[in-house]
C-alpha cells in the first residue's frame, strides 16, 4: 500500500529521534516535512541531509508548504504551551495530531493498553501521557485487569542528560498529566506521579518503580499479567524489560486510607514492580529510553492510524470511490 505522509513539529531530540524511526523502520509512514523554528538546528540540518522537506517557520511555515495538502498525520514533539497553540492553528485542516507532550488536550494512548478503541475514535487529538506514563501505566492497567487497584504511585527516574528543556519546562504537567492517565487508562482509582532528574555519570538508563495498593488477590495472576504486559511493550521498545519478580508486601497497620479515601475497598497487599527502560540509540543515546520510549509509541500511533485508514480505503466500494 501507498504510505501515509506526516509532518514533525519539533526538531530537538525527540522529533529528530522520531522522524529517524520513520526514516529507518516504518513501512507505512513517509517523512512530508521536518518543522522547526531554529534554522541551524541540528535536526532540521538531518533533515535536509535525508531529502526531507524542512521548514524553520514553525506551524506557520508548514501550513504554507508546497506538500502540506498530502500530509496526514502531524505529530508535535515540542512542549504543551506551544502545542496548544500549533492544535489551534491546524484545527481547521483536518489534520490528525499526535501530541508527544503533556498538553492532554485530546485522549491518553497508550498502546498496549488502549490503542485500538482510538483508530476510530473521531477524536482529531490524540495525546501520548508522558515518558513515565508509557512505562508505567500498562503496568498498572494489567494489575487492574486482575484486581481493583484504589491507588496507584509511580516514579520516573531518568538521566538528567536526557531532560531537555522542553521537560524541565514541563516538571508540572508531567506530575498532573501521568497522575491523570494512571486513573483514565491505568484503571487506577487514585492516581500519583513522581519524576527524579538524575545527575549521575555516567548516565543511567531510565528506571521506572510502579505501586499499587490492593486488597486481597490471586498473586501468580497477577504477576502472570504484568509480565504478558511487559512482553507487549517490549515488541516495539526492545530495551523494556522487567528489573525482577513482581513483588507483594502484606500491609498491616499501615494508614493506607490516607491514600486510597475512606470510601474504598479494604487494602491488604502492595504490589511493587520494578522497570527499567533502555533506548534503541537510532538518533539519541541508549541511556535516554525515557524519550525512545515516547517516540516509540508515538510511531505505534501513527502506524496505527495510517493502517486502519488503508483498511477503510480498501473496504470501500467503488460507488464510494467515485461519489
Amino acid at each position: 500500500m501507498s504510505k501515509t505522509k506526516v509532518a514533525i513539529i519539533g526538531s530537538g531530540n525527540i522529533g529528530t529521534d522520531l522522524m529517524i524511526k520513520v526514516l529507518r523502520t516504518s513501512d507505512v509512514l513517509e517523512m512530508g516535512a521536518m518543522v522547526g523554528i531554529d534554522s541551524a538546528s541540528d535536526g532540521l540540518a538531518r533533515a535536509a541531509r535525508m531529502k526531507v522537506p524542512t521548514t524553520a517557520d514553525g506551524v506557520d511555515g508548514l501550513i504554507a508548504m508546497e506538500g502540506f495538502d498530502d500530509i496526514e498525520i502531524v505529530f508535535d514533539a515540542t512542549s504543551a504551551g506551544a502545542h496548544r497553540a500549533n492544535a489551534a492553528k491546524l484545527a481547521p485542516y483536518g489534520k490528525k495530531l499526535v501530541d508527544l507532550t503533556p498538553a492532554a488536550i485530546g485522549p491518553f494512548v497508550v498502546p498496549p493498553v488502549n490503542l485500538d478503541e482510538h483508530l476510530d475514535a473521531e477524536a482529531t487529538n490524540l495525546n501520548m501521557v508522558t515518558c513515565g506514563g508509557q512505562a508505567t501505566i500498562p503496568v498498572v492497567a494489567a494489575i487492574a485487569a486482575v484486581t481493583p487497584v484504589p491507588y496507584a504511585e509511580i516514579v520516573a527516574s531518568i538521566s538528567s542528560k536526557s531532560a531537555g528543556p522542553g521537560t524541565r519546562a514541563n516538571i508540572d504537567e508531567f506530575t498532573e498529566t501521568t497522575a491523570h492517565a494512571i486513573e483514565a487508562v491505568g484503571g487506577a482509582a487514585h492516581g500519583k506521579a513522581i519524576i527524579v532528574l538524575n545527575p549521575a555519570e555516567p548516565p543511567l538508563i531510565m528506571r521506572d518503580t510502579v505501586l499499587c495498593l490492593i486488597g486481597d488477590a490471586d498473586h501468580d495472576a497477577i504477576r502472570a499479567s504484568v509480565e504478558e504486559m511487559a512482553q507487549r511493550v517490549a515488541a516495539y521498545v526492545p530495551g523494556y524489560r522487567l528489573k525482577q519478580q513482581v513483588q507483594f508486601t502484606e500491609l498491616t497497620d499501615e494508614p493506607v486510607h490516607t491514600l486510597t479515601g475512606p470510601d474504598a475497598a479494604p487494602v491488604t497487599t502492595k504490589v511493587t514492580v520494578f522497570l527499567e527502560v533502555e533506548g534503541a540509540a537510532h538518533y539519541l543515546p541508549a541511556y535516554a529510553g525515557n524519550l525512545d520510549i515516547m517516540t516509540s509509541a508515538a510511531l505505534q500511533v501513527g502506524e496505527g492510524l495510517a493502517r486502519r485508514a488503508a483498511r477503510r480505503g480498501a473496504d470501500r466500494t467503488p460507488e464510494q470511490v467515485t461519489a
